[in-house]
């Protein structure tokens, strides 16, 4: 049998089980896997022009930001979640990088269930699918990878997701500007871990 099916079946006893699907069993099961797709095919994605453009962008305009203005912005994101005008949402949506990131997700053919770049100040400058918040700079997928510096990577829990029920973790990394070396943002993925 091959070992995601092995895996899922792990993931899918643990659940049947009542027991956590975050239990350090399953968790170190997938770290190394997860670990090794965040180094290689994530941050080559991640290093994508259109992305680190767009990254770019958009920190020369919120780099100066306070979090009044942060909190408004994630207030106006949440408020446009459901409602039918949502100029922030929707100009998200459609740059040119949540376009990329977009077909980067339909490539995995169902590996990635969610991917989104932020900027340094953890805004969202792009995603593949809706949000249900625009600031991420509170949150470890955040924190713990831009946050930590370049080259950190931060596996969250294994945790079953309601809508696909499928079991993912979000892993996340910063992003370098290539040419400078400098600091710019980071980005979150969401991985079936079944597909590992």
């Amino acid at each position: 049998m091959p070992n995601h099916l092995l895996r899922a079946g792990l993931l899918a006893l643990l659940a049947g089980a009542g027991l956590s699907v975050t239990a350090p069993l399953a968790q170190d099961e997938f770290t190394a896997p997860l670990t090794a797709l965040a180094e290689g095919d994530i941050a080559a994605f991640a290093s994508n022009s259109v992305l680190i453009d767009a990254i770019t962008a958009q920190n020369a305009i919120t780099g100066a930001y306070d979090q009044a203005q942060i909190d408004a912005l994630d207030q106006q994101w949440r408020a446009e979640v459901g409602a039918s005008s949502r100029p922030l949402i929707d100009a998200t949506l459609a740059n040119a990088a949540s376009q990329y990131l977009a077909e980067v997700q339909e490539a995995s053919a169902g590996k990635y269930t969610e991917i989104f770049a932020m900027d340094a100040k953890g805004l969202n400058v792009a995603q593949s699918t809706l949000t249900s918040d625009y600031w991420q700079g509170d949150e470890d997928k955040f924190t713990a990878s831009y946050g930590a510096g370049a080259g950190a990577v931060h596996i969250g829990e294994i945790e079953q997701d309601e809508s696909t029920q499928a079991f993912q973790s979000q892993v996340s990394i910063p992003i370098t500007d290539p040419a400078s070396g400098a600091l710019i943002g980071a980005i979150t993925v969401g991985v079936d871990v079944s597909m590992l």
